[in-house]
């Protein structure tokens, strides 16, 4: 005892430390920050947030010039009816913003976005400072017995395992580059939090969904069995339109196909914009990609159809934007099909459950080769297809109406029966498109609704910002519908 009372008495300071009182859960702690640099978590966390012009990253020093060039002053349009492009940077959240100073300080509507401004700009600064991004690394097969919640993202990532998910910035990291494949799986599994109780799946939507279902799924209480078999032949996942998502590693999309042990998935991107291996290329398209003076010069036997020389002239002054497609790297059971599809395209085997193919061409050309259409084996996507924006080709009518754009490519998935489910950024974009199906012939009047629009709950987190207007701002895949062609018979009505 003796000794006990000499140790307690000769160390005050741990004492003191260690004494915790029945009340002190409620006593705050005293912030252990190094002074002048409160704003970051730890002492070592490199610093995020720079001036677009200053920032550390050759591309998005780049992106800061581009938005100069293409932003304009919001105060100089609103206010002058002047158009000056914007030159000075938000010191709060590093984009350009304004023309000058003087029109930053008087435009009292910037702070309603620059928190998302600066938030965008640290998360780009985030994913080029060069340190190992742990939460992209994707989890394994589900272990037997377990069950994935899709409820939202945050349980989503608790209930499959996902490591390293403890900040907002590393969720907006990772939804982004999850939300093509989890809306898929978030609309089909058995498990998604779309349904009938929350009135977002319709009573047509719900036989449209069993039947998709038991594809995917084996019966209750049936093991799980890997691989195709007679009761369950592989699942279709037609992606229309296809531009990023086609680029995503392939182990992004295997994650897909984990929600789903005992189906096998065949994914087909179509569009103009698909990402292809050169491999996949036309030899022609090749030369003219390695030779820029080879696109100058026409093909032999186009003489009827050949550039006057005059008018190759004017042809030069005229700026043709195009968009910069990525270019996907090959593996070595990456199948050349230009041969079978009669277009540039290629098929990769991921493994003995997940098929990945892409084709560059418009769907309405190739509809046909897939054919015949079976509404318990095929299924429709499309992300932000822009059904209600104006036609490139047609002025004066929508996308969805223009013959040249989807306008014949709706009517003929309406008649296989199957399910398309649709996507937008916004929902303004989700009413646009939602709008633009009425009074379109071969449209209107010919479809059943399955999934009421609504808020996708595998949106991606993150702002996207754009680049001619850094006011707007979207998240992908942020809303989600869908419909399938009328029914008339319907036995179960």
């Amino acid at each position: 005892m003796l000794a006990l009372r000499l140790a307690r008495q000769s160390t005050p300071a741990l004492r003191s430390t260690c004494r915790r009182t029945f009340f002190g859960f409620s006593r705050k702690k005293e912030p252990s920050v190094v002074a002048g640099r409160a704003r970051k978590p730890e002492d070592d966390e490199p610093e995020l947030f720079h001036l677009h012009s200053q920032s550390p990253s050759p591309a998005l020093r780049l992106r800061g010039e581009r938005v100069k060039k293409l932003a304009a002053c919001p105060v100089c349009t609103s206010v002058d009816k002047v158009r000056k492009n914007v030159k000075h940077e938000c010191p709060d959240c590093g984009w350009p913003t304004h023309c000058t100073e003087e029109h930053w300080e008087q435009d009292n509507e910037h702070a309603k976005y620059c928190t998302r401004l600066r938030e965008v700009n640290e998360d780009d600064h985030d994913l080029q400072s060069g340190r190992r991004i742990d939460e992209f690394s994707m989890p394994g097969p589900i272990p037997y017995g377990e069950t994935v919640s899709l409820a939202n993202w945050d349980i989503f990532w608790y209930t499959r395992g996902f490591p390293s998910i403890d900040t907002e910035r590393a969720g907006r990291h990772l939804s982004k580059l999850l939300t093509y494949p989890m809306t898929i799986a978030g609309v089909l599994h058995e498990y998604s939090s779309l349904n009938t109780r929350n009135q977002r799946v319709t009573p047509e939507g719900l036989r449209s969904l069993v039947a998709l279902r038991t594809t995917l799924h084996v019966p209750m209480g049936a093991p799980e069995t890997h691989g195709p078999s007679p009761d369950r032949p592989p699942l279709r996942i037609f992606i229309l339109g296809s531009r990023a998502e086609s680029s995503l590693p392939t182990h992004v999309w295997n994650q897909l196909s984990l929600m789903f042990p005992s189906a096998t998935l065949s994914i087909y991107h179509i569009g103009p914009e698909v990402s292809l291996p050169k491999v996949s290329l036309p030899a022609e398209e090749q030369a003219q990609a390695a030779s820029p003076q080879a696109a100058a010069s026409p093909p032999e036997g186009k003489d009827s159809l050949a550039i006057s020389p005059s008018d190759a002239e004017e042809l030069k002054s005229l700026k043709i934007w195009k968009p910069k497609i990525a270019e996907l790297k090959m593996s070595k059971f990456t199948r050349n099909e230009i041969a079978n599809y009669g277009v540039p395209s290629y098929t990769s085997p991921i493994n003995d459950q997940l098929q990945i193919a892409a084709l560059r061409s418009p769907y309405a050309d190739i509809h046909a080769q897939f054919g015949p259409f079976d509404p318990y084996t095929d299924v429709f996507f499309a992300f932000q297809p822009g059904f209600g924006f104006p036609s490139q080709h047609t002025p004066g009518i929508t996308q969805i109406a223009s013959q040249s754009e989807w306008g014949s490519v709706i009517p003929l998935i309406l008649e296989t029966k199957c399910s398309l489910f649709v996507t937008g950024f916004s929902p303004e974009d989700v009413e646009r498109d939602v709008r633009s199906l009425e009074g379109v012939p071969g449209i209107a009047n010919e479809f059943d609704w399955i999934l009421t629009p609504g808020e996708n709950p595998f949106k991606s987190l993150r702002w996207e910002v754009a680049e001619f207007d850094p006011r707007l701002m979207v998240r992908n895949n942020w809303g989600i519908w869908g419909i399938r062609g009328q029914s008339f018979i319907r036995p179960f009505a």
